[in-house]
């Protein structure tokens, strides 16, 4: 079954702020229950109840929420996997204000990793600004980019300041941007 919004896995990660959502190529992923989602993942437990038996966006929307399946919290939020970061807090939102109001907010960040993707791309700063995006304010992002946009013409210059701008406000956030291999 394909999800209305792929954009935010069934287990709360935030598929619309993953490098491999944007990517061109056979390995791009279309999000959660997106199109072709089989295509290029293994079977997903939390997709199968969630979306498929439940009918529902998001594990945090079952009366039943949290499962077993989240115990480890702690071997989760540090998973190397970038967007796995906030999927407690994504759940925590989503009780909190409601589904439509959190995509809203992820539609946001979602203009904004584009926005840092289409003006300020070098061709090595995709995952930096996803992870960016993933962790950050939609404020701070905002403002980073504002901070960046008259930084000269070349993508490698744009993309410097924006790195600069998007560290200054991790720090300020008390985030750590840094991509775990």
């Amino acid at each position: 079954m394909a999800k209305r919004f792929p954009s935010i896995g069934c287990c709360g990660i935030d598929c619309g702020l993953c490098p491999r959502f944007y990517t061109d190529c056979r390995s791009r992923c279309p999000g959660c229950g997106g199109d072709g989602f089989e295509d290029v993942h293994p079977p997903c437990s939390f997709k199968t109840c969630c979306a498929d038996k439940n009918h529902l966006e998001t594990c945090s929307q079952c009366a039943e929420f949290p499962y077993r399946k989240y115990k480890d919290k702690v071997k989760i939020e540090h998973d190397s996997f970038v967007t796995h970061k906030r999927i407690f807090q994504n759940h925590e939102m989503i009780k909190g204000i409601g589904f439509d109001e959190f995509i809203k907010l992820q539609d946001e960040r979602i203009l904004l990793v584009r926005e840092m993707l289409e003006n300020y791309y070098d061709g090595r700063s995709k995952s930096f600004y996803c992870l960016a995006a993933a962790l950050l304010s939609a404020e701070n992002l905002r403002a980073a980019i504002m901070e960046a946009a008259y930084c000269g013409s070349d993508a490698k210059h744009r993309a410097a300041a924006l790195k600069s701008a998007l560290k200054k406000y991790a720090d300020i956030q008390k985030v750590e941007l840094k991509l775990i291999k």
